[in-house]
């Protein structure tokens, strides 16, 4: 008996989250020679690796029972007061900020602002960023954020090598004080050793500045159990023997304390999280880097610079980057991509809307507050030593005491940090109160009648720094961080930049490879609600139940979706999750005792990330050429496999090509490399063209990672958050990413690649709802119709511009690349001139030149209507017309556009 239509939900999502309706699929179907979409997928995905069953996942259920489904996770959360640090501290999230920044689609949709004349809102922002940072850390350039402190400080680290080496020297080790927190190590430590590095941990006063081989340094300041030290000599005598020097730092610290450049840094790193960005679990947030301008060109990250566009007017653009992975390939500094652009936008609006005096007041309250506790505490008879502390106390206890306070804090709901000594650290935040200082004495002594006023201890203390650790130069001096401090003006502020830039509020952003669909509402609610946006990475487990009980769900959906045995969620972008499934497959190698396998195949296609997360997983990179039809070349990676036999690690597919086809030789591929020793690492950025298809553990591939921010509806944020979980096969399992704070991983753990023990984890909110949201159905069809939208669209186009590769059918998979090379002989048009003017009409160009110069890669997405594929399909058709242009042949469009490039930096 067929279920009644009213027993049905009216709010399922699928029809939502599609932009075209059945009647317009069928029209688009049609127009193709094809009666549906299962005919459809038959024709293109080859036969061999088809998905024969239906994926094992939930069907779809409506909006509101996901929601209440995902409520009920929320509430297993315990919500305590984290006063553990190492970090990570609450804010206030302005809710001007929150409301029309962090859940505006207009700035969480944008793409990376590669194409400047139509970004220069979310540029102004982020020159902000870089600003802040500079002006707090006394450095000069700052790049445009990274993705977290941990990373920040192993870019750090590479960029003292790469120093090191671009002067003509090999300097190899690198030392860690032991004050840095220890996730920040321990990611040092995976990145260092397949960099060829050594690196020391101990304390400051047993570093060898005699040694040679010393690159490099890294300092906390403060140190993560709150100490501020003076790092002033330690410099000078690290600076006369060669040795650079990475300061990771506090923002809000900075605003009293004296800045690294100030005591002769070289780098400043760390995370601006406390600039008003919720916890989240660990992220997302957004890190940074700054240094001298003699390093400019081995720094890592995008960098915003203003220049002037052709009236003479102020513009911004990305700059320097020829440092970057997508140009220098293997031989760039790092392989980052997607940063924390969102995030640091954010960070940035925090700093305009306190100005310099209102950063100023939280800092000496912050530190008030710090001080005040400290004296409490040693008046009630505990040692907290005499230090200097921007926030942070530690009390000296014996493992009884340790015992007995960590359990009555538990008890009055609050988290302190535990040290091995059995020391308790205490780090207050923005919210901490006069209030919250009584209660942790009272926690302490163990009742509540203490034998002082809270008050009347303010009469005996002294707050503020001696003058060789207090800031006395000024910053933020712009008018930017000196105008907007009433909500009304910071509101008009907000939108003045948000109207200047192009996002999927506005239009199709078709670029290919990049997957920009939608980011629906129902998807980002979660993100910002208390139980899941405060809780502190390292809180006990007993109160991330819901985290947990959410990571498992999404974990196995994941599993079942690309045919993996196992998935791990600690990539905080795709760049880290080719990173770690390289370092994945290095660990494999090495426990079968063959550490000699070092060789990685990438095809010339290749996205520039994977030659530079094979670099820094200690590979050395050996391409792999492609044929006339785009596909790998099976004679080529044949050879090259057979002479490289005794090294093959492994092969860096991209899957369906970076030339938008199914190659129907995948498993030939796949085959060719274990044949040969190897191991198969898919990148999954195409993820969007295989989902319910086919599935990467199928085809062949070992490891794979995902983009969150792509196929899962995590939105790009002009530039991040990101994630990029990878999935493995059983015999990888073993080696997935660990952490040294919170245990997971495997047994045979890589150490961690992100900071915190499951990267950005308040986001992956997201890509759980958009799964649950539309079901084992829906998500097969939301691939189907991704992948008509693009043939529709190459069906239409191909009469104006040549497609230039197409599967063995004669069909595109997701994206489609339209060779325009032609136009520059018959009519001086370029690429970059069509790019340009499309513009005019409204529309985010697409990728330009890549993966082949001179053509531009199209991937409209499942998300986008028929409607909204015609216009853009007409607006290209009235460009060329016979080998010429309608409105002057051999006349650059781009010379008529209102749309003009900043002219390129030097």
């Amino acid at each position: 008996m067929a279920t009644p239509d009213f027993l049905s939900p009216t709010d399922t999502f699928t029809r939502r989250h599609l932009g075209s309706t059945d009647a317009e699929v069928h029209h688009m179907l049609a127009t193709l020679g094809l009666q549906s979409l299962e005919e459809l997928s038959e024709a293109i995905v080859p036969e061999d690796i088809r998905l024969r069953n239906e994926l094992d996942l939930p069907l779809h259920r409506g909006e509101q029972a996901v929601l209440q489904d995902i409520r009920s996770i929320a509430e297993k959360n315990q919500l305590y007061r984290s006063l553990i640090g190492m970090g990570y501290h609450d804010c206030l999230t302005p809710g001007v900020i929150q409301r029309n920044i962090f859940e505006n689609p207009a700035w969480y949709t944008q793409y990376t602002p590669y194409q400047a004349e139509i970004a220069q809102g979310r540029l102004e922002a982020l020159v902000n960023f870089q600003t802040v940072v500079a002006d707090l850390t006394g450095l000069p350039l700052a790049n445009a954020s990274l993705l977290d402190e941990a990373t920040a400080a192993a870019e750090a680290m590479a960029m003292c090598l790469a120093v090191s080496r671009s002067s003509g020297l090999e300097r190899t080790e690198f030392f860690a004080s032991q004050d840095c927190h220890p996730q920040t190590i321990a990611v040092m430590q995976t990145r260092a050793e397949p960099l060829g590095m050594t690196l020391q941990i101990g304390r400051t006063q047993a570093i060898d500045f005699s040694n040679p081989q010393l690159a490099g340094i890294l300092l906390q300041y403060p140190a993560t159990d709150g100490y501020v030290g003076d790092y002033s000599a330690l410099i000078s005598q690290a600076h006369a023997a060669g040795v650079l020097v990475v300061v990771a730092t506090d923002l809000l610290a900075l605003t009293l304390l004296k800045a690294p450049g100030e005591f002769g840094a070289d780098i400043a790193i760390g995370s601006s999280q406390r600039f008003g960005v919720p916890i989240g679990f660990g992220g997302p947030h957004a890190a940074f880097l700054s240094t001298a301008e003699t390093f400019k060109r081995q720094m890592p990250g995008r960098i915003v610079g203003v220049s002037k566009d052709v009236t003479g007017k102020p513009a911004a653009r990305l700059s320097l980057q020829t440092r970057e992975q997508h140009i220098r390939r293997e031989k760039a500094t790092s392989n980052i991509c997607t940063a924390q652009v969102l995030l640091a936008i954010m960070a940035s609006m925090y700093a305009v809307y306190h100005g310099p005096e209102g950063l100023r007041r939280i800092a000496e309250r912050v530190h008030g507050l710090a001080v005040l506790l400290s004296a409490g505490l040693r008046q009630l008879g505990f040692d907290v030593g005499t230090e200097e502390y921007f926030d942070t106390v530690r009390v000296r206890l014996s493992k009884m005491q340790s015992e007995s306070i960590l359990l009555r804090a538990n008890e009055a709901g609050i988290n302190l940090r535990r040290y091995e000594d059995h020391s308790i650290g205490i780090a207050l935040d923005e919210l901490s109160s006069e209030d919250e200082i009584r209660l942790l004495m009272e926690i302490f002594v163990g009742h509540d009648r203490l034998p002082f006023q809270v008050r009347d201890l303010c009469q005996n203390v002294t707050t503020g720094f001696p003058a060789h650790l207090a800031r006395t130069s000024t910053y933020l001096t712009h008018d930017v961080f000196n105008r907007y401090h009433t909500e009304h003006e910071m509101l008009r502020y907000i939108h003045r930049l948000a109207a200047k830039d192009l996002s999927l509020v506005h239009s199709m952003i078709p670029l290919g490879s990049c997957t920009m669909k939608l980011n629906a509402t129902s998807e980002m609610l979660p993100v910002t609600w208390p139980e899941f946006s405060r809780l502190h990475p390292f809180a006990p487990a007993d109160q991330t139940k819901g985290y947990q009980e959410l990571f498992r769900q999404l974990e196995s959906w994941l599993v079942e979706i690309t045919g993996f045995s196992a998935v791990s969620l600690q990539p905080n972008a795709g760049s880290q999750g080719e990173y770690a499934g390289l370092m994945v497959i290095r660990a494999y190698h090495r426990s079968q005792g063959e550490t000699h396998r070092d060789v990685c195949l990438i095809p010339v296609s290749a996205h520039g990330t994977n030659p530079a997360s094979a670099a820094m997983a200690g590979m050395t990179v050996v391409v792999v050429a492609c044929d006339r039809q785009g596909n790998v070349d099976l004679a080529d990676l044949e050879a090259k496999a057979a002479q490289y036999r005794d090294r093959l690690s492994a092969l860096m597919l991209t899957y369906p090509s970076t030339h938008g086809v199914f190659e129907a030789g995948v498993r030939r591929i796949c085959q060719i490399v274990h044949t040969h020793g190897g191991q198969v690492y898919m990148d999954g950025a195409n993820m969007n063209a295989q989902v319910g298809l086919c599935r990467p553990g199928d085809i062949g591939a070992d490891v794979c990672h995902l983009n969150l921010h792509k196929t899962f509806c995590i939105p790009h944020g002009g530039g991040g958050p990101g994630m990029g979980p990878i999935g493995v096969a059983r015999h990888l399992a073993p080696f997935l990413p660990g952490h040294p704070v919170t245990k997971l991983g495997g047994q045979e753990s890589i150490g961690p690649v992100s900071a915190a023990p499951y990267g950005s984890p308040s986001i992956v909110t997201i890509s759980w709802v958009y799964i649950a949201l539309m079901g084992r159905d829906g998500l097969t069809k939301a691939t189907q119709v991704a992948i008509l939208n693009a043939n529709y669209m190459a069906k239409r186009l191909e009469k104006y511009y040549p497609i230039l590769y197409r599967g063995t059918s004669g069909f595109v998979a997701h994206e489609f690349i339209l060779d325009l090379r032609q136009f520059k002989d018959t009519a001086g048009v370029e690429a970059m001139d069509v790019a340009k003017r499309l513009m005019d009409y409204g529309f985010h160009a697409p990728t330009v030149s890549f993966p082949v110069a001179g053509t531009l890669m199209i991937e409209p997405t499942e998300s986008e209507s028929r409607a909204e594929l015609d216009r853009f399909c007409e607006d290209c058709d009235a460009r060329p017309a016979g080998g010429q242009y309608h409105e002057g042949p051999r006349r650059k469009l781009s010379e008529r556009s209102p749309n003009q490039p900043a002219p390129r930096q030097p």
